[in-house]
């Protein structure tokens, strides 16, 4: 399984279970990714275990349950297999409504046996803080909990899914805080990020490695996203799609890196993942996927390996990214 004790010390893989959670809301808007069928989504978990994919990192907000449930499912007779999940916000699971941030952490305790009992673990590998702009104080008793849940051997790790360096940084020296769960590719390098984790030694859970889809190959300008799921609305902490487009900015950017990031005959979602390999060797990169066919496509880009220093240099110099500014939620 995936070592959250230790930096990978060669290009690895997981697989981000968002998508396979299906439809789930907040305040009234979409924040899934559409209908899903759960028999393709274990046939494509399936697919994974065959390439060899021993990490998946699922959340109790997706599908406010349902994606935890589909992968304890599929992986019923892979006990060996990594899972990770998230808490911190409070699910419906009737509604399938998001109904805000926990901070008790008695309370996530509690949600934390509601996972393991939907993942069908008594241990859970990694627990993650969902809550990504929560204060560091806020955060504390929370954590102070996971310490004590991993001394007990509830959970095997823990960390923080946020791009903000200095709470990652707050928990660091914490025995069992192991890795941090943050946004970056190719249009987003997480540079403040990316000096934090490698400085502490931390695992990076590399979250949005294909810009939501951006990078993966299947969409173009013309190509319009429903309501019925996240990419269609404009949630505020992403700026990659305008209504239900990729933004023009984005896609110049795609355009100006598509050949290289499809050299040595990878696809364009292998270049991607090949590139977060090249930036950092603390990278897991965890894309999501539906079916077996992306899943496919995604490990296979692990027989190429990371991007050679010539073509990480080619990328910077055709990219006109802005500056990415002070830290906030991607």
């Amino acid at each position: 399984m995936a070592d959250f004790k230790n930096v990978q010390t060669k290009p690895t893989l997981g697989l981000g279970c968002w998508a396979i959670g299906g439809p789930f809301f907040m305040e009234g808007n979409a924040v899934g990714w559409g209908e899903v069928d759960d028999a393709t989504s274990k046939a494509a978990i399936a697919a994974a275990l065959e390439h060899g994919i021993k990490h998946f990192d699922t959340a109790q907000a997706y599908g406010c349950g349902h994606s935890e449930t589909v992968l304890g499912e599929a992986l019923k007779a892979h006990p060996d297999i990594a899972i990770a999940t998230k808490i911190g916000l409070e699910i419906n699971t009737d509604t399938k409504q998001l109904v805000g941030p926990i901070t008790d952490p008695e309370l996530i305790r509690q949600t934390i046996d509601a996972s393991r009992k939907r993942l069908g673990r008594d241990r859970i590998d990694l627990v993650l803080h969902h809550n990504n702009e929560l204060p560091v104080e806020e955060a504390r008793p929370t954590f102070d909990m996971l310490a004590k849940l991993y001394d007990d051997g509830t959970i095997a790790a823990y960390g923080w899914s946020t791009d903000f360096p200095d709470s990652m940084k707050a928990f660091a020296d914490h025995p069992g805080f192991t890795a941090v769960e943050h946004a970056m590719n190719v249009f987003l390098p997480a540079t403040d990020m990316v000096n934090a984790a490698e400085n502490a030694n931390m695992l990076s859970l590399i979250r949005s490695p294909l810009a939501m889809g951006v990078l993966g190959g299947k969409y173009d300008a013309k190509t319009q996203f429903s309501k019925d799921e996240i990419r269609g609305n404009n949630p505020g902490w992403q700026d990659y799609f305008k209504d239900g487009k990729i933004t023009d900015h984005y896609m110049r950017q795609l355009d100006a890196v598509r050949e290289i990031l499809k050299s040595d005959g990878r696809s364009l979602a292998q270049g991607a993942l090949a590139w977060l390999w090249g930036r950092t060797p603390n990278a897991m990169p965890i894309p999501g996927f539906r079916t077996p066919e992306q899943v496919h496509d995604l490990c296979g880009a692990l027989a190429h390996g990371p991007l050679t220093p010539a073509q990480m240099a080619e990328v910077e110099a055709v990219l006109d990214r802005p500056a990415e500014g002070l830290p906030r939620a991607r």
